[in-house]
């Protein structure tokens, strides 16, 4: 676990250590927690350098505590869960590990390049493994891409996928085209015109995120939720169910 300047706490090193808030507001209660999610894998990406470039964002805009999620660390095979995850029966510790990892959040903004007008195969594996650990929970997106088109194809098709898991998709969203030029040194170099889309974004995530504690208390009895009781006549549902094979 590593700290920055500002006292956030950002967790890329070890998956499956927990995640402690380090700020809490005026009446003592912790902060709510961001995650950014790294949905590219492959050698090369530049997707760790755009999302470094959100976590500074985050990270000084005040309203989270900030959770990186590397998807290249999680490192989680082919979803292999014999059992659809809107049952919460995880067979195998790294479902498990990924299920409590991302229960702890209570927003998130999705990092994601654009591979053929689509989002990455290890996003969409990333949340099929999980339900309702998404649930009620507001997500952002940040795409980007090697040409004018800026990802905006990947983070249509994908803001779907974060429909039928029951996320709550903002409308607010930041996309970079030619995403090559704004690298430097190894690092995302921005301009005023992403930052201030990047920090409009956050600004609805911590509104929706206010109102999204009392969906998600009410639908389960507590602000982050365990998984529902299974039904007894639970059984395979719809797409939209999460339990289709």
């Amino acid at each position: 676990m590593s700290m920055s300047g500002t006292g956030v706490h950002t967790r890329n090193d070890d998956p499956a250590a927990p995640f402690v808030p380090t700020h809490v507001d005026g009446e003592g209660a912790a902060r709510p927690t961001l995650q950014i999610i790294i949905g590219a894998t492959r050698p090369g990406r530049v997707g760790a350098e755009v999302a470094h470039w959100v976590h500074r964002i985050a990270a000084g805009h005040g309203g989270f505590d900030v959770d990186l999620v590397d998807l290249a660390e999680i490192d989680l095979p082919l979803l292999d869960e014999p059992v659809g995850a809107k049952m919460g029966r995880y067979e195998h510790a790294h479902s498990r590990r990924w299920s409590e990892r991302v229960q702890r959040a209570d927003a998130f903004v999705f990092v994601m390049p654009e591979y053929n007008h689509g989002y990455s195969a290890a996003l969409k594996n990333a949340v099929d493994y999980l339900f309702h650990e998404w649930s009620d929970k507001p997500a952002g997106m940040v795409s980007y891409g090697s040409n004018v088109g800026a990802g905006a194809r990947a983070a249509e098709s994908f803001g779907a996928v974060l429909v039928a898991v029951k996320a709550l998709v903002l409308h607010e969203s930041v996309n970079i085209p030619f995403v090559h030029r704004h690298l430097d040194a190894g690092a995302f170099r921005s301009t005023d015109a992403f930052d201030a889309a990047a920090v409009a974004m956050l600004d609805e995530l911590s509104r929706v995120q206010i109102a999204s504690h009392a969906l998600r208390a009410t639908r389960y009895g507590g602000s982050r939720p365990r998984q529902e009781p299974v039904p007894a006549h639970a059984g395979p549902t719809s797409s939209t169910g999460g339990t289709d094979r």
